[in-house]
C-alpha cells in the first residue's frame, strides 16, 4: 500500500536524524531522535496516563526489555497480530507497527488487548513531554515563526497540536515530515487531540456518538465519534427532525478536525475506513496528500460500484465543506490569495460565520469574475469542481434540504443522483408537476446564482450528459464551457437537432437563470455599466428589494428600444445581449418572469390546451381582450415590442428563414429592425418559399396588429400624432385605420389646401389598408358580418390572398343582408380605389408594370380596362378585368368614373330607378340601362356620353358586361346561343346570335333587351362590333370625313348603300341589309317612344322618299287649310265689333 511506502520512507528520514539510546526503567533519553522516541517512549505498562490505572492482563504481563527501546513487537498482546497484518521489516520500529495496526478497521482482526495497548501507547506518545522536546529540536525554526505555536505552555501536548493545525504553514521538510507522522497518530482518535474531548463531552453524550467514560473497552480508531458530530452538525444546519444544538465550542472544534484532516485522507478515520475499497477501486493511481483522494472520490461518488457507506461518509464531508470551505484543502490552498486580494474571508476566525461558508465564498470570487477581475487558474479550477459538486446533489444545500422537503417527498423521491433531484424541483418549480414554496423557489434560485450554471454548462451534470449529443452537433464550434454554450442550445430549442431530454433540461435551468439577468454571464457583462448607469444595479452579489434582479432586465430591455429623441439609451452591445434574451424568452412564456406571473391565471383558464412551442403567447394575444389587466398589459407591452423587433419571435423568424434569405435578408441583416422584417415577410407571404408555419405565423401576428395600432411598430410611429389629434379615444388598429382613411378621403373630396392627416401618415396607412385587403380576417367587421356566409359559400377555400373575400363577390346575390350590405361596401372602396383589391393587383401585377407605370393608383382599372384587348394582355389578368368589369356595371356606384361623369344626367333622366334603390342591394345595371336608352335619343351630356358610349363598347363585345341582358336572357342565350356563351373569348358573339334570333325569342323582357341593342346600334355603329368589323374599310373609305356618334357614321353607310354609285364592301352590304330587316322587324314589335325614334325610322325606311312626299303633302294641306279658317275667323270677329 501507498501508506506503508510512505512510512518506510519516513522512518528512514528519523533514523537519519536522530540515533536512537537505551532507556533505563522504560524511560527515553531527553536527548533522543525521532526513531529513539519512537522506540523508547514508556510502555503503556510503566506509563502514567489519564486511562493507565485499567490495564488488560496481557498487557500487564507484558514487560519491555530494559537492554533496548521498549518496542511494540516484542508485547507478547501484539506479537500475534504483528506476525499476521505486519511486514517484518517495520517490526523493529513503533511508528511504523502503530501506523500497520491502527489502518485496521475491523476489530476483529486485532487482539482487544492489542487495541487497548496500542491506545495507550498512543496517548502516552502524544503527551509525553520528551516527545515535545523532539518536536521542539526538531521543529526550532519553525515554532518562532508561528507566533502561536511559541507561546503554548510546555509539557502538556499542546505545542505539537499547535503544529499539527498549522502544519500547512511549515516550509521546514523535517518538521513537516515529523508533524505528519504525529498527525496520523493523533487523527487515529478523537480523544488524542488537543482540548477536543473537552470541548465536546457534553454533545458527545448527548448525541450517543460513543463512550468517554474511563475503563471501557476502547478499540484504537474512534473516528466513528467524529462523524457522528459531523452528522450532528449537519443535522443542525438542516435543521432535521430530532437534532441537537451543538455547543459553538465544539461546532469549531469539529470543523476545524475537518479542516486539519483535510489534506489526507487516512486523517478522516472513519471515511478513511469507509472508503478503503473504494479508494482502490477508483482511486488506485491517486497519490495521498493535498486532498487528492477526497477528490478522486467525489467525482466517482455516484458511480454505481460506489458503496453506500463510503458514499455517505463523502457526502457528510462534502456538507462540512459547504459550512466551511477550509474543510477542503485543495480549494482553500487554491483560493487563499485570491480571497485575500477580494477581501472574501475577512470575519474567516469564525468557522460558522457567512464568509466561511462555501457559497459565499463562490459568491464572492465568482462576483469578482464577473467584474473582470482576474482570479488564478488554479482557483477558478477548484470553484468549478465545488459548483459542480453542489448542481449534483442538493442534500449539500441545508436550504433545499430544509424548504424543499416536502416537494422532494411529494415529486421527486428517488431521483438523488447526478443532480436529477434538483432538476426535478426545477421542473416543479416550472410549473410541470405543480408548484414550489416560495421559501424552497428562492432556495433553488439562490443555489443556481452560487453554482452559476451559466457560466460553464459542465457545472449542470444532468444538462451536460442530456445535452452532450447536440452540443457536438450543433455547437461544436463553440470553445467547451464557453458561455455560448446555453446561447447555442436556445437556438436550436424545438429543431431537429435538439433532443427530447435536452430539451427539458435545458428550459428547467434556463427557467430560473431567466429571473436573474446577472446569471447569464454574457449580458452581465456587457451590461453591468448600463445597468447601473440607468437602472441602479448593484454588484453581482448584492441584491436590493428597491430593485430585485428581475425588474433589472426590464428596465433593460425599456431603454434598448427608445429612440434618441425620448432620451438615454443602451449601448450597442447591451442593446445586442438585450436581444438575444428577448429572442430566448419568446421560445416559452416561462421564461418571462412577469409574464408568467401575472398571467398564470389567465394561462390555466384560457391556453390550458395549448402546449407546443410558441402557442401559449399566441393564445394570450388571442385572447388579449379577455385578459386580467395586469396580464392584459404585460401581453401588449410584449406585443408592441415584437412589432418593433420581430426576431424576438424565434419561432416564427426559424420558420420564415427561406423566405427572409430570398426576399428580406437585407432588412433581417440590419440590427435596427422597426418593423421592416415584418413588413418584408407580409410583402412576400404568398411567394413559394413561403412555408406553411410561416405564413400562419405571419397572418396570426397581422390578426394581434388589428387589436391596437399600438402592435404595428411603423404605423404607431408614422400616425401617433395624427391618431391623439383626430381619433382619440380610438383603440383598435381597424377602427384608427377606418378614422384616418375617411379623414383623407372627406379633405380629397373637399379638396382642401392642407390635409388634416400628415404625409408620413398617409403613407403608412396605405400600406396598412393594403395589408388589410389580403385576408378577410383583418377586416374584423366584414369577417364577422360574413362568417355565415363563409361556412355556407366558402367553407374549402383557404384564408389569405384574398380568396375568401374573392368567393364572397361571387356569390353576392346569395348572401345574408348583412353581409351583402359589406361586400357592397368595399366593392365600392376598391372601385374608388382599385389598389386595395388585391385580387386585381395580384394577378394583374406584371401588367401593371407594362401598361400603367404612370398611371396614378386611383387610375389602374381604368388603364387596365383601357389595355384589355392588348396582344400582349395576359389572359388571367384580362379575366379579372372582365370581373371587374362586370361588377362595375351592375351598379352606377361602383363606377366612379361614370358616376362623376353623369352627375347631372342620373338624377335628371333615372330618378324613378334610383327612388328604388337601397344601400344594401345592386341596381343590377337599371341606372345603366336608363342612361343607355338616353343616349340613343343623343340627350346626355358630353362627358356622360363618352362614358356610355365607352360602356356600350365594351358590353357589346362581351354579354356579360350588361347586367340586364343577363338578367333577362340567361334561358335564351342557354337555348339559343350556348355555342357562343361558352367561347373563351368573347367578341360579340351572343349579341349577335340574339339578334339573328329575335324572331325566336320567347321572352319578352329579353326580346326588349335586344331591341334596344338594336336601338342603340343606330346611334353609334361602334356599339355594335359585328357590323364595325365588316364595314370598317367603307366606313375608311366613304364616312372618314364623319365624326362617330349620333349616328352619322350609320347614317353615311345607309346612305351609301342606296346610293348605286357606290359599291360597299359584300360583307358590309350583307350585314347593314340584316340590320335594316331587324329594326323594321323592330319598329313593328317596339313602336318609337319618341319623336329621334320615329325620325330614325322613317330614315332607314325603304320608303323613305314616299313617308317624305306624303309627310310634305300633308304639311301643305295643312297650311292651306290654316290660311282659310284663320279668314273666316278673323272676318267673323270683325262684324261682331262692328255691332
Amino acid at each position: 500500500m501507498a501508506a506503508c511506502r510512505r512510512v518506510q520512507l519516513l522512518l528512514l528520514l528519523m533514523s537519519v536524524l536522530i540515533s536512537s539510546s537505551v532507556c533505563r526503567d522504560g524511560k527515553p533519553p531527553n536527548n533522543g531522535n525521532l526513531l529513539g522516541a519512537g522506540n523508547s517512549l514508556q510502555n503503556p505498562i510503566q506509563g502514567g496516563g489519564p486511562i493507565g490505572g485499567n490495564m488488560a492482563p496481557a498487557a500487564a504481563a507484558s514487560q519491555p526489555r530494559r537492554a533496548t527501546g521498549w518496542k511494540l513487537a516484542e508485547e507478547e498482546a501484539c506479537r500475534e497480530d504483528l506476525t499476521r497484518l505486519c511486514p517484518k521489516h517495520t517490526w523493529s520500529n513503533n511508528l511504523a507497527v502503530l501506523e500497520c495496526l491502527q489502518d485496521k478497521k475491523e476489530e476483529s482482526e486485532i487482539a482487544a488487548d492489542c487495541n487497548h495497548l496500542l491506545w495507550n501507547y498512543k496517548l502516552n506518545l502524544t503527551t509525553d513531554p520528551k516527545f515535545e522536546s523532539v518536536a521542539v529540536e526538531v521543529c526550532k525554526s519553525t515554532i518562532s515563526e508561528i507566533k502561536e505555536c511559541a507561546e503554548e505552555e510546555r509539557g502538556k501536548g499542546y505545542l505539537v497540536s499547535c503544529l499539527v493545525d498549522h502544519r500547512g504553514n511549515i516550509t521546514e521538510y523535517q518538521c513537516h515530515q515529523y508533524i505528519t507522522k504525529m498527525t496520523t497518530i493523533i487523527f487515529s482518535d478523537y480523544r488524542l487531540i488537543c482540548g477536543f474531548m473537552d470541548k465536546c463531552r457534553e454533545d458527545i453524550n448527548t448525541l450517543r456518538c460513543g463512550s468517554i467514560s474511563l475503563g471501557e473497552k476502547d478499540i484504537h480508531s474512534q473516528g466513528e465519534v467524529i462523524a457522528c458530530l459531523e452528522k450532528g452538525l449537519v443535522n443542525e444546519a438542516e435543521q432535521q427532525e430530532g437534532r441537537h444544538i451543538i455547543k459553538d465550542e465544539c461546532k469549531k472544534a469539529i470543523l476545524r478536525v475537518a479542516e486539519l484532516s483535510s489534506d489526507d485522507f487516512h486523517l478522516d478515520r472513519y471515511l478513511y475506513f469507509s472508503c478503503r475499497e473504494d479508494r482502490e477501486r477508483f482511486c488506485e493511481n491517486t497519490q495521498a496528500g493535498e486532498g487528492r483522494v477526497y477528490k478522486c472520490l467525489f467525482n466517482h461518488k455516484f458511480e454505481e460500484a460506489m458503496s453506500e457507506k463510503c458514499r455517505d461518509a463523502l457526502t457528510t464531508r462534502q456538507k462540512l465543506i459547504a459550512q466551511d470551505y477550509k474543510v477542503s484543502y485543495s480549494l482553500a490552498k487554491a483560493c487563499k490569495v485570491d480571497l485575500r486580494k477580494y477581501r472574501c474571508n475577512v470575519d474567516s476566525n469564525l468557522p460558522r460565520a457567512r464568509e466561511a461558508r462555501l457559497s459565499y465564498l463562490l459568491l464572492c470570487l465568482e462576483s469578482a469574475v464577473h467584474r473582470g477581475r482576474t482570479v488564478s487558474g488554479e482557483c477558478q479550477g477548484e470553484m468549478l469542481d465545488y459548483r459542480r459538486m453542489l448542481m449534483e446533489d442538493f442534500s449539500l444545500s441545508p436550504e433545499i434540504v430544509l424548504h424543499c422537503r416536502g416537494e422532494i417527498e411529494s415529486h421527486c423521491s428517488g431521483l438523488h443522483r447526478k443532480g436529477r433531484t434538483l432538476h426535478c424541483l426545477m421542473r416543479v418549480g416550472r410549473g410541470d408537476k405543480g408548484n414550489l414554496e416560495p421559501m424552497c423557489q428562492q432556495a433553488l434560485q439562490t443555489l443556481i446564482q452560487e453554482t452559476d450554471p451559466g457560466a460553464d454548462y459542465r457545472i449542470d451534470r444532468a444538462l451536460n450528459e442530456a445535452c452532450e449529443s447536440v452540443i457536438q452537433t450543433a455547437c461544436k464550434h463553440i470553445r467547451n464551457g464557453d458561455p455560448m454554450i446555453l446561447s447555442c442550445l436556445m437556438e436550436h430549442l424545438y429543431t431537429e437537432k435538439m433532443v427530447e431530454d435536452c430539451e427539458h433540461r435545458l428550459l428547467e435551468l434556463q427557467y430560473f437563470i431567466s429571473r436573474d439577468w446577472k446569471l447569464d454571464p454574457i449580458l452581465y457583462r456587457k451590461c453591468q455599466g448600463d445597468a447601473a448607469r440607468l437602472c441602479h444595479a448593484h454588484g453581482w452579489n448584492e441584491t436590493s428589494e428597491m430593485m430585485p434582479p428581475g425588474a433589472i432586465f426590464s428596465c433593460l430591455y425599456r431603454h434598448a428600444y427608445r429612440t434618441e429623441a425620448q432620451g438615454r439609451r443602451l449601448s450597442r452591445d447591451c442593446k445586442v445581449e438585450v436581444q438575444r434574451i428577448l429572442h430566448q424568452r419568446a421560445l416559452d412564456v416561462k421564461l418571462d418572469p412577469a409574464l408568467q406571473e401575472r398571467c398564470m391565471t389567465d394561462l390555466g383558464k384560457w391556453c390550458s390546451e395549448k402546449t407546443e412551442a410558441g402557442q401559449e403567447l399566441e393564445c394570450l394575444q388571442d385572447h388579449l381582450e379577455d385578459l386580467v389587466t395586469e396580464c392584459r398589459d404585460v401581453v401588449g407591452n410584449l406585443t408592441e415590442l415584437e412589432s418593433e423587433d420581430i426576431q424576438i419571435e424565434a419561432l416564427l423568424i426559424r420558420a420564415c428563414e427561406p423566405v427572409i434569405q430570398a426576399y428580406c435578408h437585407e432588412v433581417a441583416d440590419n440590427q435596427i429592425d422597426t418593423g421592416d422584417l415584418m413588413e418584408c415577410l407580409v410583402h412576400n407571404k404568398h411567394q413559394k418559399e413561403m412555408n406553411e408555419k410561416c405564413a400562419v405565423g405571419v397572418t396570426h401576428f397581422q390578426l394581434i396588429q388589428m387589436k391596437d395600432f399600438r402592435f404595428s411598430y411603423k404605423f404607431k410611429m408614422a400616425c401617433k400624432e395624427d391618431v391623439l389629434k383626430l381619433c382619440p379615444n380610438i383603440k383598435r388598429k381597424v377602427d384608427v385605420v377606418i378614422c384616418l382613411s375617411t379623414t383623407v378621403r372627406n379633405d380629397t373630396l373637399q379638396e382642401v389646401k392642407e390635409q388634416r392627416v400628415s404625409l408620413k401618415c398617409r403613407k403608412q396607412l396605405r400600406v396598412e389598408e393594403l395589408e388589410m385587403s389580403e385576408d378577410i380576417r383583418l377586416e374584423p367587421e366584414l369577417y364577422e358580418s360574413c362568417k355565415q356566409d363563409i361556412g355556407k359559400h366558402c367553407p374549402n377555400v383557404a384564408f389569405g390572398n384574398a380568396q375568401v373575400i374573392e368567393c364572397l363577390k361571387e356569390n353576392k346575390k346569395q348572401l345574408l343582408p348583412r353581409c351583402h350590405q359589406r361586400v357592397f361596401k368595399l366593392q365600392e372602396t376598391e372601385m374608388m380605389d382599385p389598389e386595395l383589391d388585391y385580387t386585381l393587383m395580384r394577378v394583374c401585377k406584371q401588367m401593371i408594370k407594362r401598361f400603367c407605370t404612370e398611371a396614378d393608383a386611383k387610375n389602374m382599372l381604368q388603364c387596365l380596362k383601357q389595355n384589355k384587348n392588348s396582344e400582349l394582355m395576359d389572359p388571367k389578368c384580362k379575366q379579372m378585368i372582365t370581373k371587374r368589369q362586370i361588377t362595375q356595371n351592375t351598379d352606377y356606384r361602383l363606377n366612379p368614373v361614370l358616376r362623376k361623369a353623369c352627375k347631372a344626367d342620373i338624377p335628371k333622366f333615372c330618378q324613378s330607378v334610383l327612388n328604388k334603390a337601397t344601400d344594401d342591394s345592386e341596381l343590377e345595371g337599371q341606372v345603366v340601362s336608363c342612361l343607355k336608352l338616353k343616349y340613343a335619343d343623343q340627350r346626355l351630356s358630353p362627358d356622360c356620353e363618352d362614358q356610355i358610349r365607352v360602356i356600350l363598347q365594351e358590353s357589346a363585345l362581351d354579354y356579360r358586361l350588361d347586367p340586364q341582358l343577363q338578367v333577362h336572357c340567361t334561358d335564351e342565350i342557354s337555348r339559343l346561343c350556348a355555342e357562343e356563351a361558352a367561347a373563351q373569348e368573347q367578341a360579340g358573339q351572343v349579341e349577335e346570335c340574339l339578334k339573328v334570333n329575335l324572331l325566336k325569342i320567347r321572352n319578352d323582357a329579353c326580346k326588349k333587351e335586344v331591341l334596344n341593342m338594336l336601338k342603340e346600334s343606330k346611334a353609334d355603329i361602334f356599339v355594335d362590333p359585328v357590323l364595325h368589323t365588316a364595314c370598317a374599310l367603307d366606313i375608311k373609305h366613304h364616312c372618314a370625313a364623319i365624326p362617330p356618334g349620333r349616328g352619322r357614321q350609320m347614317s353615311c353607310l345607309m346612305e351609301a348603300l342606296g346610293d348605286k354609285r357606290v359599291r360597299l364592301q359584300p360583307e358590309c352590304k350583307k350585314r347593314l341589309q340584316d340590320r335594316i330587316d331587324m329594326w323594321s322587324y323592330a319598329a313593328k314589335v317596339a313602336p318609337a317612344e319618341g319623336f329621334s325614334d320615329l325620325a330614325m325610322q322613317v330614315m332607314i325606311s325603304p320608303s323613305k322618299n314616299y313617308i317624305l312626299f306624303m309627310i310634305a303633302l300633308g304639311v301643305c294641306m295643312l297650311f292651306l287649310i290654316g290660311l282659310l279658317c284663320g279668314r273666316i275667323t278673323k272676318r267673323i270677329t270683325r262684324e261682331l265689333k262692328d255691332r
